[in-house]
């Protein structure tokens, strides 16, 4: 008998979101701003677990990466840059939406986030309103792909592996869980979803 799926374990960044602060978004900041984009991005690989950890603050990580010398531009400009980057999916919080309302779904988010960019993201795109618990790298001082942290994400939600779905845009993150018994979809875009969570009788 298959066992009906009562909770959505959600990736923001990719998914829900756009990632806050990627590559992508860390080689238009150089670019902006005409920093070293090579000695940025390696200050930040150096640091940035460590902030998404919870053991850094923003202005911490900026003073190590950005703000290590003196420079022509503000922190406060160089902050509305770093937020501005979130941008929401609707088609994606939509559907999360509709499908927790029909289906009376418990929605947990697992994500590797900073404090600040992590409060931020949740009061701009209003996903206190959407999600019933984020199990976040910067609140449990873990992060993926550390099995922990979806382990604590069970125990939080009081649910049975067997009744999760776990949507991640980072494949290695999936089997993580996967490994673990959660059953995963690695989201590529909003049709292939919508399908594959159609096929867990999430229509």
């Amino acid at each position: 008998m298959t066992v009906p799926i009562s909770t959505l374990f959600l990736d923001i960044g990719g998914v829900l979101l756009t990632n806050g602060w990627d590559q992508k978004a860390r080689r238009q900041a150089a670019q902006t701003f005409q920093l070293n984009y090579e000695e940025v991005n390696e200050r930040h690989h150096l640091t940035f677990d460590t902030y998404e950890q919870g053991k850094l603050s923003l202005d911490e990580y900026l003073d190590r990466v950005v703000f290590y010398q003196a420079r022509p531009f503000t922190r406060a400009a160089f902050m509305e840059f770093l937020l501005a980057q979130s941008q929401p999916y609707p088609q994606m919080i939509d559907l999360i939406r509709s499908l927790k309302a029909r289906y009376q779904l418990k929605l947990v988010t697992i994500s590797n986030e900073g404090r600040e960019l992590n409060d931020h993201r949740i009061k701009t795109f209003a996903l206190d309103q959407l999600i019933d618990f984020f199990v976040v790298s910067c609140f449990v001082h873990f992060r993926k792909p550390d099995a922990d942290i979806f382990q604590l994400a069970l125990d939080i939600a009081q649910v049975h592996k067997s009744q999760v779905v776990y949507l991640d845009d980072r494949s290695l993150f999936v089997e993580v869980a996967r490994g673990l018994g959660i059953q995963g979809i690695c989201h590529t875009g909003y049709e292939t979803t919508k399908a594959a969570l159609a096929a867990y009788g999430l229509s």
